[in-house]
């Protein structure tokens, strides 16, 4: 009878938020924990331009040598910070990640291609990590470990948690009440 019990309560709580609710939560989330936090970093990475309209629309906001002392520091370093001794490959790395660090958070509190822009932010994530980790020198206490009951470290513990809500996405969508699930229903 307990068992019947629970299963009603929860079956039917689960069935009246079923697709619109956890989806939406989780880009609630995402949004309320982590856009600010992606969008004041990629602002610490771009200068606007002078020339504006001039130059084009990438001439509107260029990477400054911010972007490359964060994203690259060991090779920013040993080009003796001048950003203009480095390759193609730092270049294309600052401005592909500064505007990611604008463009995919947007996209996934919004539910706009929230699956993709959400497997773009854990690629992102990852790639984070991993410069904090080897070109910031970050210590093992800004690492951590996991299972170790202290709950927070900087890179393990809170991106876990990150990448849970964005993997969450992934699977399952950003639900009825998005971008998404208006087009989904324009479409069909």
């Amino acid at each position: 009878m307990l068992v019947r019990l629970h299963d009603a309560i929860f079956g039917g709580l689960q069935s009246l938020l079923d697709g619109w609710a956890t989806g939406l939560l989780a880009r609630v989330t995402f949004g309320s924990v982590l856009l600010f936090y992606f969008w004041n970093s990629a602002l610490r990475k771009v200068v606007a331009s002078e020339r504006g309209a001039e130059g084009g629309w990438l001439e509107y906001i260029t990477v400054s040598g911010n972007s490359f002392a964060q994203m690259a520091p060991v090779a920013f370093e040993e080009a003796g910070y001048d950003s203009g001794a480095l390759g193609i490959e730092y270049w294309l790395m600052a401005y592909g990640g500064t505007y990611a660090e604008f463009i995919l958070p947007a996209l996934v509190v919004v539910g706009l291609f929230t699956r993709l822009a959400s497997l773009g932010m854990l690629g992102f994530i990852g790639v984070q990590t991993w410069v904090d980790i080897t070109g910031h020198g970050a210590d093992e206490k800004t690492i951590g470990v996991v299972f170790d009951r202290i709950q927070d470290s900087a890179i393990l513990d809170q991106r876990a948690l990150w990448a849970f809500v964005l993997i969450y996405l992934v699977i399952r969508g950003a639900g009825a009440v998005s971008v998404d699930g208006l087009l989904r229903g324009m479409r069909g």
